[in-house]
């Protein structure tokens, strides 16, 4: 299933196919997300690496342990938006992780994109919760989650390994629901 996000951008799983468009998107995005991400070996960024990353993604979805999506316009992938450590029981709770194209940003499609996830973890796979964290001066990420409905909820200090350095992150998370666990 494929959500439209607006500008021809539509959000959805990722598929084994996506191997090569990551590649490009990667690349062409490498210096952008930089400062963002953790350091990654030289074979992340290639088909290759993304080929087996997507593999690995596909199984832990099959197991309902995450949900990746990818933005799409098109064969182009210009984000990526994850929905990782998925836990049910008294916790039901995931983390959110996204990014976005450097020619992509400033669009509303990462808020559009946050608020689907939301909706799915929700609607689908009846979570309570969705957790999120940004480094501490990414004001942008911030917007991102406020305008999604996500409250602060703290600091971890050196929460994250980004960019080589333990790095503090501010926490928001999203209460979705207060449907009681197992209903």
């Amino acid at each position: 299933m494929s959500v439209p996000l607006g500008g021809g951008v539509v959000m959805r799983l990722v598929a084994e196919g996506d191997a090569q468009a990551l590649t490009d998107a990667y690349a062409r995005n490498r210096e952008h997300l930089r400062r963002w991400e953790p350091r990654r070996p030289e074979e992340f960024f290639t088909l290759t690496g993304q080929t087996e990353r997507v593999l690995l993604q596909l199984e832990q979805h099959a197991e309902g342990r995450l949900m990746p999506w990818v933005l799409a316009d098109g064969d182009r992938v210009v984000g990526c938006l994850n929905l990782s450590n998925i836990v049910y029981g008294p916790f039901r709770s995931g983390n959110l992780g996204y990014w976005m194209d450097a020619g992509y940003t400033g669009r509303g499609l990462a808020t559009r994109a946050t608020l689907q996830a939301c909706r799915e973890a929700d609607e689908r796979l009846g979570l309570h919760r969705v957790e999120a964290g940004t480094l501490l001066d990414n004001a942008a990420s911030q917007r991102v989650l406020v305008k999604a409905g996500f409250q602060p909820i703290g600091v971890a200090p050196r929460y994250l390994a980004i960019a080589g350095e333990w790095r503090d992150h501010r926490l928001f998370q999203r209460v979705l629901n207060d449907r009681p666990p197992g209903s």
